[in-house]
């Protein structure tokens, strides 16, 4: 399934969302200036685990958590973290507003990082993507807006239906995937010769949604602010 748009309007512009989505495209377009570079510089700000525990450079280490929030590791990685950003994130800034926003965003970005090099602390894989961040915009979505309708692709062989969905399949259903598959890799993800994707950064990021939301006070209903 591939959520298009959700029927769920805000009372202002998202200005904090936005400017993610930006930094992240102009981030991804920095890595593409680097050419035959890439590699050794993904492996100097990337977060990788192994390299964090060891305590090396724990200053160093930890900023690389913040820096690999906004990298990403192909045009498909960026543009599906991007789509559901945008699709969910401005729903979340409306109702803690823009800096309280800001702050969870990035927490639920550091905690999902965080989960990821708990369950994975040999690792040597460089990670980058927004993807535990978003997460955790998408465990907030759930608990906040369960029965908001969310415009869906459901791809049957070669054809494509559309149908608007409950909030609470679509991200459940997401969530669920990412729970079984981060329990079916465990042990794997370790391997140096095995890339792809962090599990427990989704899971983690979108548990941290969840809890971070309820804590920053975003089940208050927002006071209807006029858009600019």
């Amino acid at each position: 399934m591939i959520p298009i748009r959700d029927v769920n309007p805000s009372h202002r512009t998202p200005i904090v969302n936005i400017t993610l989505i930006v930094l992240n495209v102009l981030a991804f377009f920095w890595e593409l200036s680097l050419g035959p570079d890439l590699p050794a510089q993904l492996n100097r700000v990337a977060f990788i685990p192994a390299r964090f525990w060891s305590g090396e450079s724990l200053v160093a280490d930890t900023l690389t958590i913040f820096f690999a929030m906004f990298l990403h590791g192909g045009w498909l990685h960026l543009g599906s973290n991007m789509l559901y950003l945008w699709i969910f994130g401005d729903n979340i800034e409306d109702r803690l507003g823009h800096g309280k926003y800001l702050v969870f965003y990035l927490a639920c970005g550091v905690l999902a990082t965080l989960s990821h090099a708990i369950m994975s602390p040999a690792s040597s894989i460089p990670s980058v993507g927004a993807s535990g961040a978003i997460a955790g915009v998408l465990g907030a979505y759930l608990l906040l807006f369960p029965s908001a309708r969310v415009m869906t692709f459901i791809p049957f062989g070669f054809f494509i239906a559309m149908r608007e969905l409950p909030a609470i399949f679509v991200l459940g259903l997401w969530f669920l995937i990412q729970l079984f598959t981060g329990v079916a890799s465990v042990g794997v993800v370790d391997r140096q010769d095995v890339g792809g994707v962090a599990w427990f950064a989704h899971i983690g990021g979108f548990v941290a949604g969840l809890v971070l939301i309820y804590l920053m006070g975003g089940r208050k209903q927002p006071t209807a602010y006029p858009r600019f």
